[in-house]
């Protein structure tokens, strides 16, 4: 583990707007019936405590090395700060609460909460390294309204409240190509979801992968939720119902390769859920990840997709190949780079093209 990696480790234990829960307490009971975290249905008292004077988070002995962000939470957390529950003090105006999951350095959960302080934003991550430049922006400067939460997206239902979510942002997340369940806007993961949003609770889409984008659509009209706004290039066309298997190109000013995107951005009004949108808030537009930028650079356009997820009875998967193509819209992604490398699945497509020549 890097020497970095440790100072960070290390710091993000100084953090009082981040949290990092123990995985031994909420698996206490197994993987199936997870304990809920103090916190749960707490948030406001949480973000009442902030900035960082009178915060009700307590903070455990150290219990081996710091956890690296490259593999699973250990079960046992060294020095993790732990929410000791609602306090006396805590009677601020209970404000709405936005997530995002996979939220990586928190640029975005940052932009998204500077812009409407009328509202608390929460990052939810797993990689502790990343967490701690967001968590670091926020308590220099003194930001009330973010909050960041390192765990397993997995676990999210252990940490909130029925009714106590208003909206989801899902910012550039896996495909997860080969496993459906694995996806973040998959029927197994709008079930948990429902289980704190509030009714017409909203969850935002924002990739590069058109893969991921048709799935949601298809997963959309599988189970008749109502979406409020829709595009496959977000930067270069109206909102539109989406074609199979048709990608139009990128146009425009792409951003500036000088650096990532600042943190600090204009306020605009805020996305109200109250209406259907015929077109995407103009946050979704203004605020760009890194991420975002690398693949805006490489020609990749960047779809949008928002929907609510109101709906009785379990949510169904489409039908494949009827509903959505699996296969066919996999092969119509295309290849990706990295910082000038290969993606995964690029490697793992010239792996079986050598493969398949090997056997002729």
């Amino acid at each position: 583990m890097g020497h970095d990696k440790l100072r960070k480790f290390a710091e993000n234990e100084t953090f009082a707007c981040l949290l990092q829960p123990s995985a031994q307490e909420l698996l206490a009971d197994g993987y199936f019936h997870l304990r809920d975290h103090a916190v749960k249905g707490h948030w406001s008292s949480f973000f009442s405590s902030l900035p960082f004077g009178s915060s009700p988070l307590k903070t455990s002995g150290v219990a081996g090395p710091l956890p690296s962000d490259d593999g699973p939470l250990p079960l046992t957390v060294p020095r993790v700060a732990r929410f000791s529950g609602a306090t006396a003090e805590a009677a601020a105006p209970e404000k709405e609460l936005v997530l995002e999951l996979g939220c990586g350095k928190g640029e975005y959960t940052i932009a998204l909460a500077e812009r409407d302080p009328e509202r608390n934003y929460i990052g939810v991550d797993i990689k502790g390294a990343r967490l701690w430049k967001g968590a670091k922006y926020a308590t220099e400067h003194a930001l009330p309204n973010v909050a960041f939460l390192r765990t397993r997206v997995e676990f999210i239902t252990a940490f909130f409240a029925p009714g106590e979510v208003s909206e989801i942002w899902l910012t550039f997340s896996d495909p997860q190509y080969r496993s459906e369940n694995s996806r973040l806007c998959s029927p197994l993961f709008l079930e948990r979801y429902r289980s704190f949003l509030r009714p017409g609770g909203i969850v935002h889409l924002k990739t590069d992968s058109r893969f991921l984008h048709e799935y949601a659509l298809s997963v959309c009209r599988a189970n008749k939720l109502h979406i409020l706004a829709s595009t496959n290039d977000l930067y270069n066309t109206e909102p539109c119902g989406s074609s199979p298997l048709k990608t139009s190109g990128c146009a425009g000013p792409l951003p500036s390769d000088d650096g990532p995107l600042p943190l600090t951005m204009p306020r605009v009004a805020r996305f109200s859920g109250a209406t259907a949108a015929a077109a995407p808030p103009d946050v979704v537009r203004e605020v760009q990840t890194f991420y975002e930028q690398l693949f805006l650079e490489q020609g990749y356009p960047i779809t949008y997709l928002s929907f609510v997820i109101d709906h009785e009875g379990p949510y169904v998967s489409p039908r494949d190949p009827e509903e959505f193509d699996t296969k066919a819209w996999r092969a119509a992604e295309g290849p990706r780079l990295l910082f000038g490398h290969d993606s995964a699945e690029t490697r793992r497509r010239k792996l079986h093209a050598r493969e398949d020549v090997g056997e002729g």
